[in-house]
């Protein structure tokens, strides 16, 4: 049965901005929400009705949330699969314990790419402390490439380049011969993502393509209607990102970004199991936001084909933005930001600006592209952004 809104309590591990509007678009559809987060000023925690402030693989502490919730997510996805096996033995968990864990390995997540049917680029699996034989069996063709630690990365962490053999063996090193994946490097024109929905009664729908921009690792701007994408291309994407969600059983909303190579090939890149940064569009230019649909996806209510009702560009505010040129901390002129045209803000109730924490994102939307890119342009001169996207 449904949990339906104004009498279930939705719980969510973590604590992070994407857990606090998340907690806002459930208490909209009247849910009250439980966060389980050991950072006593966490933003989700600081909006939710009740902060259970505690480790995430304390087991009096993740008993007290299954006591208190009739459902829970996770909103980042490091969360211990371990913690969702033990919430799950008496709640409805979305997504699960073995999708999640696909997700947190890149060696299992390439492996269900494989076996979805998706292609992904070639790459080879190193295990913890593989020695020298193993490094000399790696294949030449994957040179140049990146290596990558299959697990805790994010945001451009835990990645070397490597032009030779004796690069891949240095970095496997500083990795700290760790289980590793190298990736062959590819000539990339475009970066997407697609969010895709997931409900436990296997039915699937996904939002609008989103065509991103990363700057050191760190996703930029993103831009919907995806401007150089064709629509045949669009509806791979979409496609691909269904298989894949379909083939771990996912419950939830799940994030697959995608390179587009400059021969035109789609190839899948990674995935990440809860609402993404390159979805916060969503909020401002869809009829409904992927926030709504982690809620909806959860409590079992029905998914609807979201709509774009304006094109937009999402610009990702890192608290670099709060020092001058001479690294004094100083307010951004939001008054400038919110007299352009189709902005809207929104801030993540972070305490302490840090540079390359991610501090908020602004949403322009527009009647045309070409308007919301204007505001978007206009928006990065007041700020000091980077204008070229």
């Amino acid at each position: 049965m449904p949990l339906l809104p104004g009498e279930a309590t939705l719980g969510v591990l973590g604590g992070g901005q994407l857990g606090r509007m998340f907690v806002h678009a459930a208490q909209a559809l009247g849910y009250r929400c439980v966060v389980l987060d050991p950072d006593t000023a966490s933003p989700a925690g600081a909006v939710a009705q009740e902060h259970l402030k505690a480790d995430y693989l304390d087991p009096a502490a993740l008993d007290d949330l299954a006591r208190r919730c009739d459902a829970v997510t996770t909103e980042f996805e490091n969360v211990p699969a371990r913690a969702l096996e033990h919430l799950a033995r008496v709640r409805a968990v979305a997504p699960g314990a073995a999708a999640v864990a696909v997700c947190q390995d890149r060696a299992r997540e390439k492996a269900h790419f494989d076996a979805s049917g998706v292609p992904c680029a070639p790459y080879a699996v190193l295990r913890h402390g593989a020695g020298a034989a193993e490094l000399a069996a790696v294949p030449a063709a994957l040179l140049p490439g990146i290596l990558k630690t299959a697990r805790l990365g994010y945001d451009g962490k835990g990645q070397r380049r490597v032009s030779d053999a004796a690069q891949l063996a240095a970095a496997f090193d500083e990795l700290g011969r760790v289980d590793c994946v190298l990736e062959q490097m590819l000539p990339l024109a475009l970066e997407l993502s697609v969010l895709v929905v997931r409900g436990a009664d296997g039915e699937v729908v996904t939002f609008p393509v989103q065509q991103n921009l990363h700057r050191d690792g760190i996703l930029s701007v993103t831009e919907v209607p995806a401007p150089d994408v064709d629509e045949a291309l669009q509806a791979q994407a979409r496609r691909s990102a269904a298989a894949i969600a379909t083939g771990m059983a996912y419950v939830g909303v799940l994030c697959v970004e995608f390179f587009v190579l400059k021969d035109g090939r789609l190839i899948v890149n990674e995935m990440a199991p809860r609402p993404h940064n390159s979805g916060h569009y969503t909020m401002n230019a869809c009829d409904i936001s992927q926030f709504e649909m982690q809620v909806r996806a959860m409590a079992g209510l029905p998914l609807r084909e979201p709509r774009l009702h304006s094109p937009v560009v999402m610009l990702n505010l890192l608290g670099d933005l709060w020092f001058d040129a001479d690294g004094r901390e100083r307010a951004p002129d939001w008054a400038g930001v919110l007299a352009l045209p189709g902005a809207e803000l929104h801030l993540y109730g972070k305490a302490q600006a840090r540079h390359g924490r991610k501090m908020g994102h602004l949403n322009l939307i527009g009647a045309t592209v070409e308007d919301a890119r204007a505001s978007a342009r206009r928006a990065c001169a007041i700020l000091g952004l980077p204008e070229t996207w």
